[in-house]
């Protein structure tokens, strides 16, 4: 009579691996929308090497396009981003254990799809060998994303001739579309809407993000918290 099947499981690495691939053609957009906002192809290829978090290279390149400042458009950018630090903890479970060099590394990619493919996995093995897979392809798919848009991007042109201008809040919407599933979500994204359509004809470009996601990162966590 066999025993029971202890080998690991091939369904983190698959699931990991896939969400890269998606994940890579919107990389795809973002490179030619880089290109359109006027940054080269080593800048735009550099974001995504050393930022690395899509929605805050989204946000960045829209504030440099509609004519914001590059404060504008870093601190935007950095206000989206805060979020990936409320995985830590979860991750920490995970690689608490491991070297210093090697928690630094895993810091890199903690992103959304990192993090919820990591935490769908029955034990912590599996945990963490779906984090990785998730993280690394998504990085090396993005990137690659990346560089092929930005290439493409001389081609392209005028991204308005093709239809590209609605690229940009659709892969914005993509990859926030997870975090509107619990309630939490859905208030602060309430909110952030109200206060973007309210502040921007009044405000330059650039400024209603900042705000809105100054206002929707507390409404967020009080909504987490429940009422007092």
């Amino acid at each position: 009579m066999d025993g029971p099947d202890t080998s690991p499981s091939r369904r983190p690495i698959r699931d990991g691996w896939s969400i890269g691939v998606a994940v890579g053609v919107v990389g795809v957009v973002f490179g030619v929308l880089a290109r359109a906002s006027g940054l080269s192809v080593e800048k735009a290829c550099a974001m995504s090497l050393l930022v690395f978090t899509g929605a805050s290279q989204l946000a960045a390149v829209s504030v440099i396009a509609a004519g914001g400042t590059a404060i504008a458009a870093v601190a935007s950018a950095m206000l989206l981003a805060v979020r990936n630090a409320l995985y830590g903890p979860v991750v920490a479970h995970w690689f608490g254990r491991d070297s210093l060099p090697t928690r630094l590394a895993v810091t890199q990619v903690i992103i959304d799809e990192s993090a919820g493919v990591g935490a769908a996995q029955p034990d912590p093995t599996d945990a963490r060998r779906g984090f990785l897979a998730a993280g690394l392809g998504v990085y090396v798919c993005w990137n690659l994303g990346t560089l092929v848009g930005a290439l493409a991007g001389d081609l392209v042109g005028d991204p308005t001739r093709w239809g590209l201008d609605a690229a940009f809040p659709a892969a914005f919407v993509a990859l926030l579309a997870p975090h509107v599933t619990n309630r939490p979500g859905r208030v602060a994204a309430i909110v952030a809407a109200a206060v973007t359509v309210a502040t921007a004809p009044w405000l330059p470009a650039g400024a209603p993000i900042l705000i809105a996601a100054a206002v929707a990162v507390p409404v967020a966590v009080r909504s987490w918290e429940g009422p007092a």
